[in-house]
């Protein structure tokens, strides 16, 4: 956009009627684009909000799929561009197909300059107000506190998330590896009264049992050998605030105890020192495991799991998170494409398709992982399935009950199609083959908000 203007792109190979249109239409800063090659280069240089095409575009101005075939392409690169599509008054069939194709509208001619730049007006008041919705649906939906989710099983988690952070409760997050637990408990830190003190995170999982002792509680000098001066553990530097225990269903049954033994008393004792010193926490733990299990079993001690349970969350797999996937990835692209300089313009449609149907048994890191080696290595301007490593073998294949196919397959499509169409209801409907209602019922059928 050049200073106060709006770009508008406009396409016409007619200098005559070039002139016209960059006179009338002035309060616009008017790109002008003569052949079908210029065209892109001018939308990708620019990346217009609004377009004007004339259908007859060389070398065969008579043929309008040319034309056609143009207006496609802008909108597979461009989908929230308004296409204005200007045809020859003898052509209003064409001019329909190119509003079945996605045009916002068309204009025949001979142009007249102030209804033409009536449409052109009120095409760029419409796109101005998509984009404001489009940015209102990911502040409340798309994103919570770092969580991109649009989900019904993700929201209900971050829902959940939202009525317990602001108590003192110490919560369970059940999740496999990669779901995003410590998030989720970075999530319940920030929302509490306690967000102004520390988060301390520690993994039960990655620290050797005769460390995690001295991690946790820390320990006097002289206390061992190397031990030369007084250190203090995790829980103490999360004092006032939030200590994450991540993977707690590896911790040894010794240690077990004596975190017991410190949540009922809140008090702890470093590791050689006799003084016991009081410390206010809130305790947030995370696993993998069936905890339950564990404790029946006696690999676990009921009584802490009591004590570390109070309220149990079930973080969903990314398999389970209908419709998060391609949002995750378009995020992951946007933050990619800043750290390492590049200008991906997305996904192509194969790409899309595969990232919803594979199983991603490594979940949100894997997908991560996956997009941040495709950014790095790819050399085209959209990343496609090869450059994901997505094999068609690891693609997962759809059930045999045909009920239980339809919910999925209209559940994934709806989410799918409301994600294409950036949150925009009529978009989706029309990408779906239904009317407004019809979605509307649907989207409450299954629980999809919008």
């Amino acid at each position: 956009m050049t200073q106060d203007k709006w770009d508008l792109l406009v396409i016409e190979d007619d200098q005559g009627l070039q002139k016209q249109l960059k006179w009338s239409l002035d309060e616009y800063n008017v790109v002008l684009a003569d052949s079908h090659q210029t065209a892109i280069v001018e939308l990708r240089r620019f990346q217009p909000k609004v377009v004007t095409l004339d259908l007859g575009l060389p070398p065969d101005p008579a043929n309008a799929s040319v034309g056609l075939a143009l207006l496609e392409e802008i909108l597979q690169l461009a989908p929230t561009t308004k296409v204005i599509v200007v045809t020859g008054n003898d052509q209003r069939d064409i001019a329909l197909k190119a509003v079945e194709l996605g045009a916002y509208d068309y204009y025949q001619k001979p142009i007249q300059a102030e209804e033409l730049s009536l449409i052109v007006k009120r095409a760029f008041e419409l796109a101005a107000l998509e984009e404001d919705n489009r940015n209102l649906f990911k502040r409340q939906t798309n994103s919570f506190h770092g969580i991109i989710a649009s989900s019904p099983e993700m929201l209900a988690v971050c829902q959940k998330i939202e009525k317990v952070a602001p108590t003192d409760v110490s919560v369970m997050l059940y999740g496999d590896s990669g779901t995003g637990k410590e998030l989720l408990a970075r999530a319940i830190h920030d929302i509490s009264p306690r967000s102004n003190k520390k988060m301390v995170a520690i993994n039960c999982a990655a620290i050797p049992e005769n460390l995690l002792e001295s991690e946790l509680f820390g320990y006097e000098a002289g206390a061992f050998t190397g031990a030369n001066k007084q250190t203090l553990g995790k829980i103490e530097h999360a004092n006032g605030g939030t200590l994450f225990l991540d993977e707690i269903g590896d911790m040894p049954l010794p240690l077990q105890s004596k975190l017991l033994r410190f949540l009922q008393e809140r008090q702890i004792e470093r590791i050689g020192g006799r003084d016991s010193i009081e410390v206010d926490v809130r305790i947030v733990a995370a696993t993998h495991q069936p905890l339950t299990e564990l404790a029946e079993s006696g690999e676990f001690r009921e009584d802490l799991f009591y004590r570390l349970s109070e309220v149990a969350l079930n973080i969903p797999s990314l398999a389970e998170r209908n419709g998060d996937v391609v949002l995750i990835a378009r995020a992951l692209l946007d933050k990619f494409n800043q750290q390492y300089g590049r200008n991906f313009r997305g996904f192509s449609s194969e790409a899309v398709h595969a990232m919803e149907s594979y199983s991603w048994p490594g979940n949100v890191r894997e997908l991560e992982n996956k997009i941040k080696s495709a950014v790095v290595m790819s050399e085209t301007n959209k990343i496609s399935v090869a450059d994901l490593q997505l094999e068609p073998s690891q693609l997962e294949e759809m059930p045999l009950n045909l009920r239980q196919v339809r919910e999925v397959a209209e559940s994934r499509a709806i989410q799918r199609a409301i994600v294409l169409s950036n949150s925009n209801i009529s978009k989706a409907s029309k990408l779906l083959g239904v009317t407004r209602p019809t979605l509307y019922s649907l989207m409450d059928k299954y629980g999809i908000q919008h």
